[in-house]
């Protein structure tokens, strides 16, 4: 399995089509939000080893990145976002083949370095002017996840970073840049060891629901159609859970 970057997608373009009996077969390019790297990742290489023939192309990054990309064309058979608002956008251009469905629901939860040497204790310290913060864009799923939660209890942040998604608010605390960060609680979970989770009681309001869609200029549609009962099945969704995923 290969993961790609946008450039490198629009020169592989792949067709896709379906086997004899109907299967999937082909390559099946894959935008998903960065939240479901380790997932997807596994996912696509069980989809490949159960449909042999098949390559899982995977492109990770911000929802609302990814959304731009697809509506400038960019060629792509799944669409996997970490909001509902973003998949809005591709929904609103008529680049969606079926409608949205629900998958998986995760919520945030505050990072810190190993030890957490700056005794982050909840959502006040990211008000302390003298604490490293870093947290997603508000335009991403992340970033507005988190101003839901500042605004339920009644603080201003003062990040010293934003990111475009939440891979990369992770790589600071992993990297000890940053005291403290807002990541989703799969994040805290793919990184533990590296890094510690603190919850906090507003993290009732950063529950985001993840949707999925077949595009609707899929190179292959029923590649795309197939991959996404996948992750919708049973095995899909012992996936998503054992990663921390809510699953509906």
């Amino acid at each position: 399995m290969r993961a790609l970057a946008l450039v490198a997608l629009m020169v592989l373009t792949g067709c896709g089509a379906t086997g004899s009996d109907g299967a999937a077969t082909g390559r099946i390019t894959v935008f998903a939000a960065a939240s479901l790297t380790g997932t997807f990742t596994r996912l696509g290489e069980d989809f490949e080893a159960a449909h042999p023939g098949v390559e899982v192309v995977l492109s990770f990054g911000g929802s609302a990145g990814l959304a731009q990309q697809i509506g400038q064309g960019a060629p792509a058979d799944v669409f996997a976002s970490a909001a509902p608002a973003n998949m809005a956008q591709v929904v609103d251009s008529g680049g969606t083949a079926a409608a949205p469905v629900t998958f998986a629901r995760n919520r945030l939860e505050i990072a810190v370095p190993r030890g957490n040497p700056a005794g982050i204790s909840g959502l006040a310290d990211f008000g302390d002017a003298e604490a490293k913060i870093a947290l997603c864009a508000e335009q991403v799923p992340c970033g507005a996840a988190a101003k839901r939660a500042f605004d339920a209890a009644g603080i201003t942040a003062r990040p010293d970073t934003l990111e475009q998604d939440v891979k990369a608010v992770l790589a600071k605390v992993r990297l000890g840049e940053v005291d403290a960060a807002l990541v989703y609680r799969t994040d805290v979970r793919s990184a533990a060891g590296e890094v510690e989770g603190v919850a906090f009681p507003e993290a009732d309001r950063t529950v985001n629901d993840y949707v999925i869609a077949p595009l609707a200029d899929a190179p292959n549609d029923a590649g795309a159609r197939a991959f996404i009962e996948h992750v919708r099945s049973e095995q899909g969704r012992a996936v998503l859970a054992e990663a921390g995923f809510d699953v509906p």
